[in-house]
């Protein structure tokens, strides 16, 4: 009786990531799709005032042989913006959602529909049609003096509203080679694919140009079977590195830290120092039968408060727990946290890229 040989499976590695959440490969890629069109049937919210709304009705009622003469206001029209994504592979009559986007001064779309629009990519050739009627997430109602929006009416959806009339033509079983391009431009992260993809196909067949591409050279057995090919190649386990960075948002008070954030040698010391100023008027009655006169006095209160100052030595290589950890225990906020980061940083002993949004 023979005996079967079970491939060896390594284990996971922690925190690894499948090599199609890592990379891209080339070619391979969503297009933009982009036109202008007309939204009917509205219940007087359309465009008040936007001449090119009226010039664009006018045409499209000439092609269908009406003739416009005046350009009279047309309350239950708006002009949009249609936009969509053809995703790679896209055939001829696949169905596309699109997003209809209001350019003139229309209060709101529900309830409308959208004419045959036509959809151009980059190259401005003609690549899917649009036509149907909009589903809006908000709504817009006015009264004589009071309007009440909900969300954003201005803005639709049309599932599956745009119909694929032309490919674009990529041979993949042709291509003899395939390129990757890292989403996270990494030296590690794209040597550790390469080794993943050599270690899949038992030979040198993967290389790394720089720290964001790798070229892979097609083995014989898979000429004309790349589908085969990059299926196996996209569940590789990868684990990405990453460089050491603190991203702080001053405008909402939010800091994300890597984990390979480290703090050389440092004292820090910080100080809660809160000031209430408080203005409260107070009337000075005058005395009964005297000649003075009611007034208001204004009356100022300040008080200040200043909380325990502490010092914290932070030892070298201080991990980011540690740095977190010693933070809370002087009572920091997230804006405190961002000038002491930015303090730190200029003293030269934050090891880590600060990037302030």
């Amino acid at each position: 009786m023979g005996l079967a040989l079970l491939p060896v499976v390594s284990p996971p590695v922690a925190d690894a990531a499948r090599l199609k959440d890592v990379v891209d490969i080339e070619g391979v890629r969503d297009n933009p799709l982009t036109g202008f069109g007309l939204v009917v049937g509205l219940s007087g919210t359309g465009d008040s005032s936007a001449v090119f709304t009226n010039k664009s009705l006018q045409v499209m009622l000439e092609r269908l042989g009406i003739s416009m003469q005046d350009a009279t206001r047309m309350a239950n029209v708006a002009s949009v913006m249609v936009t969509s994504s053809m995703p790679p592979f896209a055939r001829q009559g696949t169905k596309l959602d699109v997003t209809l986007s209001s350019v003139g001064d229309a209060k709101s779309l529900q309830g409308g529909t959208l004419i045959m629009t036509p959809l151009k990519g980059a190259d401005g050739r003609v690549y899917a049609v649009a036509q149907g009627g909009v589903v809006l997430g908000g709504s817009f109602a006015a009264g004589a003096n009071q309007t009440q929006t909900k969300n954003h009416p201005t803005v639709a959806r049309i599932a599956g509203g745009a119909i694929i009339e032309r490919e674009i033509p990529f041979a993949l079983n042709k291509e003899n080679t395939l390129q990757l391009s890292l989403r996270n431009p990494d030296f590690t992260t794209a040597n550790r694919v390469v080794s993943g993809i050599n270690e899949l196909l038992g030979n040198t067949q993967a290389s790394a140009l720089d720290s964001g591409t790798v070229v892979v050279t097609i083995p014989p057995a898979y000429h004309g079977k790349l589908v085969s090919l990059i299926s196996r190649m996209e569940n590789i386990q990868v684990d990405p590195d990453q460089p050491a960075k603190v991203v702080v948002n001053e405008r909402t008070g939010t800091i994300v830290m890597g984990e390979n954030v480290r703090v050389s040698t440092v004292a820090l010391a910080h100080g809660n120092l809160s000031i209430k100023v408080s203005e409260n008027p107070a009337v000075s009655q005058p005395p009964a039968f005297s000649q003075g006169q009611t007034a208001v006095v204004e009356n100022t209160q300040i008080q200040q408060q200043e909380g325990d100052h502490r010092v914290i030595q932070l030892n070298q290589g201080v991990s980011l727990g540690d740095l977190v950890r010693n933070l809370n225990k002087i009572g920091v906020t997230p804006r405190d946290l961002i000038t002491i980061l930015q303090s730190i940083k200029a003293a030269g002993a934050l090891q880590a890229d600060l990037e302030v949004l």
